[in-house]
This record gives structure tokens, sequence and C-alpha cells, in this order.
């Protein structure tokens, strides 16, 4: 019994640096151990990065319309094709952009 007893002791102090070094952890280091961040936390950690020489009613304003801002929509492939055969002569634009669109 003595003997159990000596060895459940032993085993808890041996794990205590463990426990206590999860204690210590930062928290941006738990977070990002724990889970991913969400979209709305990722605006708010680029609009903060943006925002960091920023101070008062400048930053207050700053940071209003960057998180409100909506992400721009991705152009169509077509429009892509299209702004690349920009000031070409219609036959090399119209081959240009059959070779786009297929790629």
């Amino acid at each position: 019994m003595k003997k159990i007893l000596t060895l459940g002791l032993a085993a808890l102090f041996a794990c205590g640096p463990a426990f206590a070094a999860d204690t210590k952890m930062a928290p941006e280091a738990k977070m990002a151990a724990d889970t991913k961040m969400t979209p709305q936390q990722e605006k708010m950690k680029t609009c903060n990065d943006k925002a960091k020489d920023m101070k008062g009613d400048e930053r207050k304003a700053f940071m209003k319309t960057c998180l409100s801002a909506k992400p721009e929509k991705p152009k169509s492939k077509m429009a892509m094709c299209n702004e690349k055969t920009k000031g070409m002569t219609k036959a090399d634009a119209d081959k240009a952009r059959s070779e786009c669109l297929k790629g």
C-alpha cells in the first residue's frame, strides 16, 4: 500500500510542471492551439494591425470603416480574360481570349 501511495505521489509531482507550463502559455498561443480564428476575428486582427499607430477618434473612425467594409467580389474568368486582351486587334483578342478561357 505504501508503494502505491509513493508511486501515485511521484506521478503527481512529475505531471505538475506540465500543468503549470500550460497555464503560463500566452492567450494567443492557447487560442491558436485550440481553434482557428473565425473570418470576423481575422478581419478584426487585420484592422487592429493597420490602426496600431492611430489614437482616439481617428482610430475609432478607421476601425468602424475597416470592420464594416465588404470584401471585393472576385472577377469572373471572362472579365479577367477581357482585361488581358485590351488594346489588341479583334482577331488577336478573340484568339487570346479563347486560349485564356480554356486555361
